[in-house]
């Protein structure tokens, strides 16, 4: 309060030191309080509107008593069933210390029934989770740094409902990947708010970081953009994806969570993916946490030298790891917390693979220590983990 009332008084002139005061209208106090809460409240500019350059004080973080992040993934359906006391006992029994629960999964659904009478009017939620307050209670007993990941332009649910906001084929249908999923359109508004709007109503419930997965048009896009229907203006695919990440982090960090996306590892390795809208750094520049997937079981053969990568994951992991500081050195100034999700799965389908288990965990996590990296993420889509690893191997 004494700051509002000293912002006032000079705005104003009428501090200490003027020889004659102002006179000053009720109006004009009401408007100068508003500006005063609106700036404290919006994030500075990262990047000069005008010059184009990084304002390295535009990065704050809006949650600077995070802890280290070491933590795992949770589907809405194992926060609904017996498993999800297995998985709060493991963060307790372990180094580990957060989890990331689907707040909108990969389908589209939001995962328990939202209280904001617009979503809840959409119908394009299922109860997975029957109680999310009880969820929360116990993240928070158990002292669990609570991440929302919502999957954004993947949206089949949205897309069939709403075909003016997805990609239409020359019949008039929705356009479908090979497994029969639909995405919706990054340059649509609309689809932004709503997303946002998740957002916020899991930052309501009081999940600490907002985790953005899917954040990109759909993969080999460029090569059927030109056949399909859909609105779009003069931004690149690049630029939209970006704006979307710019805009949720000014629409979310007044709340006081963080904003993080998921991106591929080997974004970080390559020049910007102009198909799917994906620039490593462009994005980057506008999160507070930047989680490259940097599976081992996802690189082809040669990927840091190594023929079978999935059966070198100390190598491929450090590998990436390198680049990404690489890769980040261009946006030194403005670089967010590096906190990559490492691979717990065995990828059979493969036909060269090796089986993850404590001895491949732990490698990747060595890796990343030996590259400086303080946090991660452990991918297991099935939501089992490997017993024994030893997260914290310093």
């Amino acid at each position: 309060m004494e700051l509002l009332l000293s912002a006032l008084l000079f705005l104003f002139g009428i501090g200490a030191g003027e020889e004659e005061a102002r006179p000053v209208t009720f109006e004009q106090i009401v408007t100068a309080a508003i500006a005063f809460h609106e700036a404290r409240q919006a994030p500075p500019e990262i990047v000069d509107p005008e010059t184009g350059e990084l304002n390295s004080a535009g990065k704050v973080d809006p949650d600077p008593e995070a802890p280290k992040v070491k933590g795992i993934y949770m589907t809405g359906h194992s926060a609904g069933v017996s498993r999800f006391d297995k998985l709060v006992q493991l963060v307790k029994d372990t180094e580990l210390n957060a989890i990331v629960l689907d707040v909108k999964e990969d389908h589209g659904y939001i995962t328990f029934e939202p209280s904001d009478p617009e979503l809840k009017e959409t119908g394009n939620y299922q109860k997975m989770i029957r109680d999310i307050h009880k969820v929360m209670q116990t993240f928070e007993e158990n002292d669990i740094y609570p991440i929302a990941r919502i999957v954004v332009f993947k949206d089949t649910v949205l897309a069939k409902k709403r075909p003016d906001l997805s990609f239409l084929k020359s019949d008039g249908t929705v356009w479908e990947n090979g497994k029969k999923e639909s995405f919706v359109n990054p340059y649509m508004k609309e689809v932004w708010d709503y997303n946002i709007k998740i957002a916020k109503e899991a930052a309501a419930l009081g999940f600490k970081e907002i985790q953005f997965d899917y954040v990109r048009f759909p993969e080999g896009f460029e090569n059927k953009a030109d056949s399909l229907a859909y609105t779009k203006d003069e931004r690149s695919r690049v630029d939209v994806v970006a704006d979307f990440v710019r805009y949720a982090r000014e629409e979310l960090n007044p709340l006081g969570v963080r904003v993080s996306v998921d991106i591929f590892g080997y974004a970080a390795s390559v020049p910007a993916a102009e198909g799917i809208g994906q620039d490593f750094n462009k994005i980057s520049t506008y999160v507070d946490v930047i989680s490259p997937m940097v599976y081992p079981s996802h690189y082809s053969t040669g990927w840091f030298n190594q023929k079978h990568p999935d059966t070198a994951p100390y190598e491929v992991v450090y590998g990436a790891m390198m680049d990404t500081h690489k890769k980040l050195e261009e946006i030194a100034e403005v670089k967010p917390i590096i906190r990559p999700w490492i691979q717990d799965f065995t990828a059979s389908w493969l036909d060269v693979y090796i089986r993850y288990g404590v001895k491949e965990v732990e490698a990747q996590i060595r890796a990343l220590q030996d590259a400086g990296i303080e946090e991660f993420l452990l991918w297991n889509s099935g939501n089992v983990y490997t017993e024994g690893v030893n997260y914290d191997l310093q």
